[in-house]
C-alpha cells in the first residue's frame, strides 16, 4: 500500500495539486478494516460508507490535516468465532454395579475447543428401545457417576454427552447393555499374620481384632467357638462390607479357645480360624518338703502348681529365711527342676524355705512354704585327711655322667669324676684293673650328692690302667669305666728335679759331717759320703 502514493507525488509539479492530494490521504485508513471482510461478507458493506465525509472535506483544505487522526479512532470490533461443541467423551466403562445401581466412569473429550466444557449429561434407555432419558437435571462436572434407583434384572443402555456453549457433543455409549445386578465375587478372608498363630492376652485385657475380607455382594459373616454360637454377652461381632471385628471388653480365661469365621456369598464360602489364649499369673506349688539335712546343706522337693495360669510353667524361685531374723533371701531363680539342694548354710541357724511358680505372665503372688524347719547342728567336725598312696621313689642305680678317658703326667695329681643316682642311696666302690682300691692312701675317694670323684695323688708310671666305679643298692648295680694313661715328663725337667734333690741331700750330709764345702775335693768327698748312704 505505501508504494502507490510515491509515484503520484513525483508526477505533481504545481503547489495547488499538492494541497488537493492531502485531502484523499484518509483513504488508506479504511483499508485495514476491509481485510477481515472475506470472513463475514455481510457486515463488510457499511465499510465504504465511512470515507464519504472524508471526500467532502476538500473545501476547507487547511482543516483536513487536523481531522485526519480523528477518523482512525473508530474501529469496528472483531466478531468472536462461532461456538463449537467438543468432541465425544472417551473410555467409558462400568466401574461397579449392584442390584439397584450402576457406576460408570469415562474420560474427558480429546478436543474441547475455545468454548470450554460446561459438564456432562448422562442418559439411559431400556434395552430394545431408543427412548433416551437424562438421569441428571443439571450438568454433571466429574467423570464418574452412580446411576441409582434402578430395577434389579433390567438391561440398560447408557451414554454420556459433553455440553458447552456450542451445544452437545456426539454421545459415547457403552458397547453393550448393562444388566442391573450385583456381580458375584468369591469371598476371601484376609487373616492378618499375627492371628495365624496363637494370640495371647492377659486376663482383663481388651480384645479388638479386625479381620478384612473381600467378596460381592456383601458376604454373610458368621462366628462360632468350638462349633457353638458365640455368647453375645461376652463377645461382640461387628461386620461391614470390607471387614469384621471381634470385640471383648474385658477378657477372661473362659474366653480362650478356637474361634471360627465363615464368609459366604451365594454358593461360595471361605473359612478361617484363630486361637485365643487368655493367661494370668500361676498359683503356688502344691507342696514343699525338706527331704534331708546334712552338714551345711538342705535337700528340697516340691510339686507343680494345680493352677498354671492357662499357660506353661517356665520355672521356680526358691527363697530361704533364718528363724532369728525372718528375712527372706532368694537362693535360686528361674529354676526348672522340682528338687534342689541349698548349700552354704550357717551352722547353728534354723531355716525355713518357700517356693514361687513362674510363667510367661510373671511370678505367682503366693508361695508354698515348707512345714518343717532345717536346723544346722553344731557338731564336732573331724578332719579326715584323704589317704594318698605313697609314691614309690625307689630305683636301681644309674650313672647320669660316665667316666671319661684321661691322660696325665708322672708326678701330677689327677681326678676321675662321674655322677650317679638311685634310691636308696647307692654304695660306691672304685676299682683299678678290676681290683678294689679300698683304703689305699694314694687315692682319695669322695661322693657328695651323687657326685663321685677319685683323686690319684702324684701318679707314677705304674698308676695307669683301667679304673672302674661301681654303684650298688638293693635294686641293682651298675659300673662305668675309663682308661688312665700316665706319661713321663721331659728329660730337662727330670734332670733339673733330680740334681735339685741331690744337691739338697748333699748339702745336708756335709753339714751333718761338719765338712767345709769350699773346694772341689771336699765336694767330691761329700758326694762319696752321700753315695754311701744310698
Amino acid at each position: 500500500m505505501p508504494s502507490k502514493p510515491a509515484p503520484i507525488k513525483k508526477a505533481a509539479k504545481k503547489e495547488p495539486a499538492k494541497k488537493e492530494e492531502k485531502a484523499p490521504e484518509p483513504e488508506p485508513a479504511p483499508a485495514p478494516v476491509a481485510e477481515p471482510a472475506p470472513a463475514e461478507p455481510a457486515p463488510a458493506e457499511p465499510a465504504p460508507a465511512e470515507p464519504a465525509p472524508a471526500e467532502a472535506a476538500p473545501a476547507p483544505a487547511e482543516a483536513a490535516p487536523a481531522e485526519a487522526p480523528a477518523a482512525e479512532e473508530p474501529k469496528p470490533p472483531t466478531p468472536p468465532p462461532p461456538a463449537e461443541p467438543t468432541s465425544a467423551p472417551v473410555d467409558i466403562f462400568v466401574e461397579d454395579k449392584n442390584d439397584t445401581s450402576v457406576t460408570i466412569i469415562w474420560s474427558q473429550p480429546e478436543n474441547i475447543g475455545p468454548s470450554g466444557l460446561d459438564g456432562y449429561t448422562i442418559e439411559i434407555c431400556k434395552d430394545g428401545t431408543e427412548d433416551w432419558k437424562a438421569v441428571t437435571e443439571d450438568l454433571h462436572k466429574s467423570c464418574r457417576y452412580v446411576i441409582k434407583n434402578q430395577t434389579t434384572g433390567e438391561r440398560l443402555k447408557i451414554r454420556v454427552v459433553a455440553v458447552n456453549a456450542g451445544g452437545r457433543s456426539p454421545p459415547v455409549a457403552l458397547p453393550e447393555p448393562v444388566l442391573v445386578k450385583e456381580v458375584a465375587d468369591r469371598p476371601k478372608i484376609r487373616l492378618p499374620r499375627f492371628l495365624r498363630q496363637r494370640y495371647v492376652a492377659h486376663v482383663g485385657d481388651k480384645i479388638n481384632l479386625t479381620i478384612p475380607f473381600t467378596g460381592k455382594p456383601k458376604p454373610v459373616v458368621t462366628w462360632t467357638k468350638a462349633g457353638q454360637p458365640l455368647d453375645k454377652k461376652r463377645v461382640n461381632i461387628r461386620s461391614t462390607e470390607r471387614d469384621t471385628i471381634l470385640f471383648i471388653r474385658s477378657s477372661e480365661r473362659e474366653d480362650s479357645g478356637v474361634y471360627e469365621m465363615c464368609l459366604k456369598v451365594e454358593d461360595f464360602e471361605d473359612k478361617a480360624s484363630l486361637i485365643l489364649q487368655i493367661v494370668e499369673l500361676p498359683g503356688p506349688p502344691a507342696s514343699v518338703k525338706i527331704v534331708d539335712t546334712w552338714g551345711f546343706n538342705v535337700a528340697l522337693e516340691w510339686t507343680p502348681p494345680t493352677d498354671n495360669g492357662n499357660t506353661d510353667i517356665t520355672g521356680y524361685t526358691i527363697q530361704k529365711a533364718d528363724k532369728k531374723t525372718g528375712d527372706w533371701f532368694t537362693v535360686l531363680e528361674h529354676y526348672h527342676r522340682l528338687n534342689a539342694t541349698i548349700s552354704d548354710l550357717i551352722m547353728g541357724n534354723t531355716y525355713k524355705f518357700r517356693v514361687f511358680s513362674e510363667n510367661k505372665c510373671g511370678i505367682s503372688e503366693d508361695a508354698a512354704l515348707s512345714k518343717a524347719e532345717a536346723k544346722i547342728l553344731k557338731t564336732g567336725i573331724e578332719y579326715k585327711p584323704t589317704e594318698y598312696k605313697e609314691h614309690d621313689f625307689t630305683e636301681p642305680p644309674k650313672f647320669t655322667t660316665s667316666l671319661t678317658d684321661r691322660a696325665t703326667t708322672v708326678g701330677y695329681s689327677t681326678k676321675l669324676l662321674c655322677s650317679v643316682r638311685g634310691q636308696p642311696k647307692p654304695k660306691i666302690q672304685w676299682m683299678k684293673n678290676q681290683m678294689i682300691i679300698g683304703d689305699d692312701p694314694k687315692y682319695r675317694q669322695i661322693c657328695v650328692q651323687g657326685i663321685c670323684s677319685l683323686e690319684i695323688r702324684k701318679p707314677g708310671n705304674f698308676d695307669g690302667g683301667v679304673y672302674s666305679c661301681k654303684a650298688m643298692n638293693d635294686h641293682g648295680e651298675v659300673t662305668v669305666s675309663c682308661k688312665l694313661e700316665v706319661k713321663r715328663g721331659s728329660t730337662s725337667h727330670f734332670k733339673h728335679k733330680t740334681f735339685d734333690t741331690f744337691g739338697n741331700l748333699l748339702e745336708q750330709k756335709m753339714e751333718d759331717a761338719k765338712i767345709d764345702t769350699s773346694g772341689f775335693d771336699l765336694y767330691v768327698t761329700g758326694c762319696c759320703l752321700l753315695t754311701k748312704d744310698f
